[in-house]
């Protein structure tokens, strides 16, 4: 039996603060106006953040993990495996890989995997339940550092948003494009890029054209009744909704809902939805 001492963390955009499937540490993100810190762990309350948001004009950011955020989380583990947020969006996958560095010179026998994930939210969950699932057959690390880049081949994100405000407020989308999103009932459907940057692909009337917009490019991307992971931003009818149109076309998809937690929550807004997909 395998007696090393393996980990699994993440940044705080996974959307989980306790992962039962393996051994586990978080480290927060944070969420900054001018008005206000929100650290995003388990003490954030998420509803009050997204109420806060939705009533400020200014600029808003993020601020990663930094290096000993990092190193406080990998602990004393012989081998961690570490998922971070899309490096397009945050520096948080730079500064994990600065503590691996460290951690690494300071434990030369020990092991550190740095996964940008080029995601967030539920295609991160989906990549620490495949880690999980790899850590309980008693891979290699090799092994696993090998599988999990194949893996990632084989996974996608969708997101609908009703609201971009707080994107634009980040920079990280045009004022322009942001106006559109909640004008009129318009849901902007788009997915992760390759590079793992935010494309936009329809602008869609209603919820209920949304959702079956997310549906055909579940289709279209390669989606074939594998995993699914819902996350919504206080919206559970349009996430089970998702669900049962899902399972009325695959009915053997394997689909889970949860909440976003406080990244998430940022960039999804009120009512909006991120999906993570297993692809053929």
């Amino acid at each position: 039996m395998c007696m090393l001492n393996r980990k699994i963390v993440a940044d705080s955009s996974c959307d989980v603060t306790v992962f039962p499937e393996a051994p586990f540490s978080l480290a927060s993100l944070k969420i900054l106006t001018s008005e206000k810190e929100y650290v995003d762990d388990d003490q954030l309350d998420v509803a009050e953040m997204v109420d806060d948001l939705k009533n400020y004009s200014g600029r808003s950011s993020t601020s990663c993990p930094n290096t000993q955020d990092w190193l406080d989380a990998f602990g004393d583990a012989d081998e961690v495996f570490c998922v971070t947020i899309t490096s397009n969006l945050s520096g948080a996958y730079n500064a994990a890989m600065t503590a691996k560095a460290a951690y690494e010179k300071e434990h030369p026998d020990r092991r550190v995997l740095v996964i940008d994930s080029l995601s967030t939210g539920p295609e991160m969950l989906l990549i620490m339940e495949k880690i999980a699932e790899m850590i309980r057959e008693e891979r290699s690390f090799d092994e696993i550092s090998n599988e999990i880049a194949h893996y990632q081949q084989h996974t996608g994100l969708l997101f609908m948003l009703e609201s971009m405000n707080n994107l634009a407020n980040n920079g990280r989308v045009s004022p322009v494009i942001a106006k559109v999103a909640g004008l009129l009932g318009i849901r902007v459907v788009g997915k992760a890029s390759d590079v793992g940057t935010l494309e936009q692909l329809n602008k869609c009337r209603g919820e209920r054209k949304a959702l079956d917009t997310l549906v055909r490019h579940l289709k279209e991307l390669g989606f074939n009744g594998g995993k699914i992971r819902i996350g919504h931003c206080f919206n559970p009818g349009a996430a089970v909704e998702l669900k049962a149109r899902i399972l009325n076309q695959f009915e053997k998809a394997r689909i889970t809902i949860h909440e976003c937690r406080g990244l998430c929550s940022f960039y999804a807004e009120m009512g909006g939805l991120l999906l993570g997909f297993e692809k053929a």
